[in-house]
């Protein structure tokens, strides 16, 4: 699959870190000297100086957390994974929130997410009166236990 790139703030391109990698890391595309401090609870917007253009329109960007930064550090995104759609041209910005107990500095260059494509389907929504019976049934949250 072939994905075009528009770079600003003078980044350079992602690449994937080992063959096996299924991930690009996305980098803070903040001014040279610039850091971003999020405190405790804070959230911030950090830009990433990428915008994309997937050749194909049945394919989605998925931003996805780092996961040392949430092990290491208790910094995830805010919103829990992003959602880039094939037809959004504009900056990818990461949204992170600090879970931790130490605030967490952001500097240009840091490795923020990490984003990975998916072939999407479109649905066809049907209206029905009722639905088929399934075992489960309407069962959920938790009630087939933990174990």
């Amino acid at each position: 699959m072939k994905v075009k790139l528009k770079l600003t703030r003078g980044m350079t391109a992602p690449e994937y870190a080992t063959p096996g990698a299924a991930a690009v890391d996305l980098r803070a595309a903040l001014d040279e000297g610039e850091t971003i401090t999020l405190a405790p609870g804070e959230r911030a917007l950090i830009p990433t100086g990428l915008a994309i253009s997937p050749e194909s329109e049945d394919v989605v960007a998925i931003i996805a957390g780092r996961s040392g930064l949430g092990v290491k550090k208790g910094v995830s995104l805010s919103n829990g994974i992003g959602v880039i759609d094939s037809d959004y041209r504009g900056e990818i910005c990461v949204g992170l929130i600090n879970h931790g107990e130490e605030p967490f500095s952001v500097a240009r260059g840091d490795r923020i997410a990490q984003m990975f494509f998916l072939p999407v389907e479109h649905a066809e929504f049907l209206a029905v009166d009722t639905l088929d019976e399934t075992e489960r049934g309407a069962g959920g949250f938790g009630h087939t236990g933990v174990k």
